[in-house]
């Protein structure tokens, strides 16, 4: 599954943001997990203290048995037994699950060692509702201290025992990883990028002497001629060249650049045919300056049509259209070929480089059709610009 920024709420934004490499070093590492602890045992110690009206120093340490049961518990659980239960691909969630129970056994166990321990110290409480709770504890045997009887009454106080520690434990290694998975993504998102932007100035190096080779050609026989086209053409070729090489290198560009651009490019490639032939541009696009697209994006579809449109000497039409609406970029562009040609692979590497680029820059707010008709090539692409 994928994620884009502006899709997450702002706490799962500003947890994309953070660089758990830096920020969870060892040392601060080992700072978090005293202070877990130490605020775990602090709010056991006030429990005792309160509610079972015991002295300083038999809260303490009661709190810290609590505290001890739940660290060999978690630590055995998660740095122990999971990363090596992982190892095994195929039964790892299985045996977790299976062996959750074996948790509440360990816990019992070492709580009853505890109790033990202390009996052997002579230490007890006198008085209160927890009176005699080592004592007795420690009195029994360990088999009735982990008897499934045992461990069925006493689960939901073990379970709630440990649950704070694995709450967090658990929160924390979704945060991480949800950190890791957005990251990867990032980098992986921008080596895509950097490929696809690798492949678009291989495409701009191949295209540009066909560029110059066609208009110069035109623009030979207009200063042979006088033409006064011949002035503006040789403008339009020096915008033309300025854009693909400089100015079309980073990611979006401004709308209007990108339009000024087709326009030329079409002047250009329209010297070649005469006049009366069917060959039109009409942009129309609303007053807002602010828009910005990706550069090159209908470059190939251009190209293409003028390359492989207008081969049949008569019906030749090729048909651009442009319009830019509430922020939504419309082109569609049409051109005639032969009928009943076979069906071959539109525009080879320069299309799937669109469709990279679309799919990288504008995922989930972009439509793309192209359609390989009896008698035409048909191509319709709409962008939402405001995403």
């Amino acid at each position: 599954m994928k994620f884009r920024e502006e899709e997450l709420d702002p706490l799962l934004q500003r947890i994309s943001l953070i660089d758990f490499n830096n920020l969870y070093t060892p040392f601060r590492r080992f700072m978090l997990h005293i202070s877990m602890w130490f605020v775990f045992g602090t709010l056991l110690f006030f429990n005792y203290k309160n509610e079972g009206h015991l002295s300083n120093l038999e809260s303490i340490i009661l709190s810290g048995r609590l505290v001890i049961n739940n660290m060999i518990i978690f630590y055995l659980f998660f740095y122990l037994f999971i990363p090596r239960v992982f190892k095994i691909k195929n039964w790892s969630i299985l045996i977790i699950f299976l062996s959750t129970p074996l948790l509440f056994y360990m816990w019992l166990s070492t709580n009853y060692f505890q109790f033990y321990f202390l009996n052997l110290l002579e230490f007890d409480v006198h008085s209160g509702p927890l009176q005699n709770i080592v004592s007795k504890n420690a009195n029994q045997s360990y088999f009735d201290a982990v008897s499934f009887k045992k461990v069925l009454s006493n689960a939901i106080i073990v379970m709630y025992a440990f649950s704070p520690s694995f709450f967090l434990k658990i929160l924390f290694d979704i945060t991480r990883l949800f950190n890791k998975a957005i990251s990867f993504q990032k980098k992986n998102m921008s080596l895509e990028l950097q490929n696809v932007n690798i492949e678009k100035d291989f495409l701009k190096a191949q295209l540009n002497p066909h560029f110059l080779f066609n208009t110069l050609n035109n623009l030979y026989g207009l200063v042979v001629s006088k033409n006064p086209l011949a002035a503006e053409t040789i403008i339009n070729i020096s915008d033309l060249m300025s854009y693909t090489l400089y100015e079309s290198n980073i990611e979006k560009v401004p709308l209007q650049k990108e339009l000024d651009f087709i326009k030329n490019y079409f002047f250009l490639e329209r010297m070649r045919y005469s006049a009366d032939k069917d060959i039109f541009l009409d942009i129309s696009s609303d007053e807002n300056n602010e828009l910005e697209i990706a550069p090159l994006l209908c470059f190939t579809f251009i190209e293409n049509a003028f390359k492989y449109g207008l081969q049949e000497k008569n019906n030749n039409f090729l048909h651009i259209t442009i319009k830019i609406v509430n922020n939504i970029f419309y082109f569609a562009i049409e051109n005639n070929k032969e009928e009943f040609k076979k069906k071959t692979a539109l525009g080879g590497i320069g299309l799937k480089n669109t469709q990279k680029r679309l799919s990288l820059i504008y995922p989930d707010s972009h439509e793309l059709k192209i359609e390989d008709r009896n008698k035409s090539f048909f191509v319709f692409l709409k962008i939402n610009l405001s995403i």
